[in-house]
């Protein structure tokens, strides 16, 4: 019985596809080391449902679950022989152990699973901190053990716990909640006790209330006092602590109150942040007030000795302060949650540079008025000319400066422009140049021009104003139309207003010695000189004008 013929036809593909594979021996390498298309995929770490996969983590929730009253569950983050009620009564011991001797620093504890490795040689072992006992300072060790299928887990380790026992007998200080009603402590709103929160929204507000009240007290005692010293001067009570020390004395009094009460671990760590907090915003003020203090009194130096201009540069320094303080009160509270700074600072480089590239016209300006007023150059109420621009200063701004022109329109140069010009500052003038050019007419003799000399000299030298060193009258040319005779004397002036009248009494003085020389004022003028002959020249001219032919008689004589 013969195969379908589509059988048939399969079995010929098949031995074709063999055949061709033993004649092509260059892929059977290829073919063996061949990877499949698809890989298996890869099995997932095993996860901890109690979250001991670093010591922050099994820490805190060692804490959780014995504060909830979890024996059995705070067990399982020790690393004992321990079972049963001997390992829930070691676990007991140590929440006691903890919060009551344990500093309050669980946010500088690793959040990584290969933990801080404060000891190479002992990369699974973590300190979560150290305790004072009778027998010396002992420290509180996680050790990570591998757990089988959970994998490795953050436990504390065993040579600490060996210690607790002996410790726990050690304490005698009974917690605040012996101390409360029972219903501020076994009630929680949130998993936390209610005391807890009438402590942050009642305690804390009547603590800064009670340095408001101090702050009333020490007033009136200082007003008191001053009024006894100076009893005829009206004296403003100024506060005697601001707001910024009221923050500062607040966080004092919770760092002291929790040295005196005996709260838990958990509880203290808050309470520890919250007062560095508050110290840190208490002191990021206090150096803004300082700042603003500063800034106020170099003002006032400022006004006294006329620096000009300065205002804007100590307004700018002092913002700049202020951030960096700001920023620095930041960095400094992020470190202490656990965050790394160096981030944020990588950050604000990159911030700067963008922020510099976008700016760079109004930063150019910028630099451009602190040099400016650094060096003084252009102070308000100066005269000045800057290119073509002639004016008074009013202002001179981080940005620009102001110029009230002749006109009494106001202009804004870029500081830029201004610092890469050439500045005349004309109020900065100790003399003013009196160089007017008189000219004499021609007909002017030697004998008048040397009185007129002569008496321009005793005029300039008699009068108060002139620098008397710095007169010279020459007569310097023959001018196209005049005799030029040049005046060169610096006048003293306080300012240009001064100077202009001197400058008439001047000027007039020039007119009454040109007058009693004799002598007079040359104006452009020309003048036109005639020979003898001519007039014969002018009348041949004529006549030969007079007789020349016209052009129809020019035509006829030539048809002829």
């Amino acid at each position: 019985m013969g195969l379908p013929n589509n059988c048939v036809k399969r079995l010929r593909q098949a031995a074709a596809l063999s055949l061709s594979l033993l004649l092509c021996p260059t892929l059977w390498p290829q073919a063996s080391t061949s990877k499949p298309a698809v890989s298996e995929a890869q099995p997932e770490a095993p996860k901890d449902t109690l979250g001991r996969n670093s010591p922050k983590a099994a820490v805190l929730g060692f804490l959780s679950a014995a504060h909830k009253g979890n024996p059995q569950i705070a067990a399982l983050y020790l690393n004992t022989p321990l079972r049963g009620d001997d390992a829930e009564d070691l676990a007991r011991q140590l929440v006691v152990v903890l919060d009551q001797r344990l500093p309050p620093r669980l946010n500088l504890l690793s959040d990584q699973p290969e933990g801080s490795i404060p000891d190479p040689l002992r990369p699974d072992e973590d300190i979560v901190g150290t305790i004072t006992t009778s027998n010396g300072d002992l420290d509180i060790l996680m050790e990570r053990v591998d757990r089988g299928k959970v994998g490795k887990v953050w436990l504390f380790s065993r040579k600490t716990l060996d210690s607790i026992p002996e410790v726990f007998e050690e304490l005698s200080t009974q917690g605040v909640e012996k101390f409360l009603p029972e219903f501020l402590v076994k009630t929680r709103l949130a998993t936390i006790p209610l005391f807890e929160w009438v402590a942050v929204f009642v305690g804390l507000p009547t603590l800064y209330l009670l340095t408001g009240l101090l702050n009333r007290i020490l007033i009136f005692g200082v007003s008191v006092i001053r009024r006894q010293l100076q009893p005829n001067v009206d004296l403003q009570n100024r506060q005697v602590l601001p707001p910024a020390i009221r923050l500062l004395l607040l966080a004092i009094i919770v760092h002291w109150l929790l040295s005196r009460i005996g709260l838990p671990l958990l509880a203290r760590q808050f309470w520890s942040t919250t007062a560095l907090i508050i110290a840190i915003a208490g002191c990021v003020w206090l150096l803004i007030l300082l700042n603003g203090w500063v800034e106020r009194y170099l003002l006032r130096r400022r006004r006294s000795r006329n620096l000009s201009g300065s205002a804007s540069v100590l307004r700018l320094i002092r913002r700049v302060m202020d951030g960096l303080v700001f920023f620095g009160g930041l960095l400094f509270t992020l470190y202490h949650f656990g965050v790394n700074p160096t981030a944020a600072l990588a950050g604000l480089g990159v911030g700067g540079i963008a922020v510099a590239l976008a700016a760079q016209k109004t930063l150019e300006n910028v630099i451009g008025g602190i040099s400016l007023i650094a060096d003084q150059a252009v102070r308000a109420g100066d005269a000045l000319k800057v290119g073509d621009i002639s004016g008074t200063v009013e202002d001179v701004g981080l940005r620009s400066t102001r110029i009230r022109t002749l006109d009494r329109t106001l202009i804004s140069v870029p500081n830029s422009q201004v610092a890469n010009m050439s500045l005349e500052t004309l109020s900065a003038r100790d003399k003013f140049w009196f160089h007017p050019l008189v000219g004499l007419r021609y007909e002017t003799t030697p004998v008048q021009l040397r009185s007129v000399i002569s008496g321009l000299h005793k005029m300039l030298n008699d009068h108060d104003s002139v620098d008397s060193d710095s007169v010279r009258i020459r007569f310097v040319r023959l001018g196209t139309f005049s005799l030029d005779v040049d005046i060169f004397a610096y006048v003293f002036g306080a300012h240009w207003n001064h100077f202009l009248e001197v400058q008439e009494e001047l000027l007039f003085g020039v007119i009454e010695v040109v007058q009693r020389s004799g002598a007079e004022f040359a104006f452009p003028s020309q003048t036109m000189y005639l020979a003898a002959d001519t007039y014969d020249k002018i009348a041949r001219l004529s006549f030969v004008v007079d007789n020349k032919p016209s052009t129809g008689e020019l035509a006829d004589s030539k048809s002829a």
